[in-house]
């Protein structure tokens, strides 16, 4: 073959599989990418000399990427514990960024607060990471419910890209159904099941020496609570039991982390009392749940983030529930 035609071909061969080799680069590249970008915003705030945390922004479920709710981290000289893993894996991930940038510390143990969408669908992260799992007694039935399958079906198009296909539901190594505690480079954490309240099961941690205690969802700072499905009778019992004597700080499950815990508490447990308070004089009087709704005065809390959205939600969520216990006497 002459020498020019030969040349021709090597061009043409050359030409042909160049888009093959483009797909092949891109593929390589996009391999790499395991979670889709998160452009929220998400400060680091310390909170005292081992604990940090990312505070969430008020809204719905689905609002700001999914970054609704709080994540906490406390670094020891042995490792990095982690408080509740954030709504998607994409959050999660960009947390554990945020951690290696203030220590080189590895996360040794994620402690989940409670089986809620917006705090467990990031725990496929630290699961890869080779980080322990810690949750409350519940969390495996949550799992294997048809409820925990409607949620991240709904999640992955309510908030696709960050959930998507590739986002699952993970088991935890350890699950807590009594008070206990562990110690890790020379810190002491201990974990308060609180039982049945805002959740099947709700789960605290408090860190000593710095008595800094993570409340998950059992409080709400400065927005109202989300009641969904929770037994608001034993979640006001709960409030009523937690101990904030010696605390410096309080870190919600939403909202700003407190220096005064007891204060903080009481928006979460004067809400729910009002709910009840309300509902409860309506259902014995019989009146149907539109008039006692409309009847009440809502003044108090009508400012506050997710008032618009879940309140209406809550006291409907509290007068079925204060009805079934009015039968069950």
């Amino acid at each position: 073959m002459p020498i020019c035609n030969k040349i021709l071909l090597i061009t043409l061969l050359a030409l042909s599989s160049a888009p093959l080799l483009v797909q092949a680069q891109t593929g390589a590249q996009n391999s790499k990418i395991k979670y889709a970008p998160s452009d929220v915003k998400m400060d680091v705030k310390k909170v005292s000399e081992h604990v940090y945390y990312v505070e969430g922004i008020p809204g719905i479920a689905t609002d700001n990427e999914g970054f609704i709710s709080n994540a906490g981290f406390v670094v020891t000289d042995d490792g990095v514990v982690v408080f509740d893993s954030l709504g998607t894996p994409s959050l999660a991930y960009k947390l554990v960024q945020k951690i290696k940038t203030n220590t080189d510390q590895p996360i040794i143990k994620v402690v989940v607060s409670h089986y809620h969408a917006d705090h467990i669908y990031g725990l496929q992260v630290f699961e890869e990471l080779g980080a322990e799992i810690i949750a409350p007694y519940g969390a495996q039935k949550y799992i294997r419910s048809d409820a925990a399958k409607s949620r991240l079906e709904e999640r992955q198009f309510s908030l696709d890209p960050w959930v998507n296909e590739n986002t699952h539901l993970v088991l935890p190594d350890i699950t807590v159904e009594k008070s206990t505690h562990f110690t890790m480079g020379g810190l002491t954490f201990t974990l308060n099941f609180m039982g049945k309240a805002h959740s099947d099961g709700d789960l605290t941690m408090l860190v000593e020496p710095d008595k800094v205690l993570f409340s998950g969802d059992i409080i709400f700072q400065e927005r109202i609570p989300f009641v969904g499905s929770a037994d608001s009778k034993k979640w006001l019992d709960t409030l009523t039991r937690l101990e904030t004597d010696g605390l410096t700080a309080l870190v919600p499950g939403h909202g700003p982390a407190s220096k005064d815990p007891k204060n903080t508490i009481s928006l979460t447990r004067h809400y729910l009392a009002y709910l009840r308070k309300v509902m409860g004089t309506g259902i014995e009087d019989l009146e149907p749940f539109d008039e006692v709704y409309a009847a009440a005065d809502w003044s108090e809390f009508k400012d506050l983030p997710a008032f618009a959205e879940g309140n209406r939600i809550n006291a409907y969520q509290v007068y079925l529930s204060m009805e079934a216990e009015l039968l069950e006497k």
